[in-house]
């Protein structure tokens, strides 16, 4: 099995207009690690973790990313933290695919 987790996951996930493809990178007992592929138009509602930090890593794209009452279209590489409790969330306001990464933990 490859070390790298991420290239074989998402490179045959391409949405379509308006849909957002999901692939598990890593689960363990302490962390998930799971890939979100925008499509054009797409988008990862708003949300919130009560009980777990979130951590966006944008891999490839330039999603509008959401984190509180911020809100700021990132080119990749970027990485945004999202503290317990903080709403965030992503979208893809451009032609091309955008994925990001999210990070939780702890899981409990």
């Amino acid at each position: 099995m490859p070390i790298d987790r991420y290239a074989d996951a998402v490179s045959d996930l391409h949405p379509d207009r308006g849909e957002v493809a999901t692939a598990e990178l890593v689960v363990t007992d302490d962390v998930l690690v799971k890939a979100f592929v925008l499509g054009p138009d797409a988008e990862v509602d708003p949300h919130e973790h009560a009980d777990a930090t979130n951590v966006f890593h944008v891999i490839e794209g330039e999603p509008t990313v959401r984190s509180g009452d911020a809100e700021e279209t990132l080119a990749a590489p970027a990485v945004v933290p999202n503290e317990r409790g903080t709403v965030h969330g992503a979208r893809n306001d451009t032609d091309a695919r955008a994925v990001i990464t999210a990070s939780l933990c702890p899981l409990g």
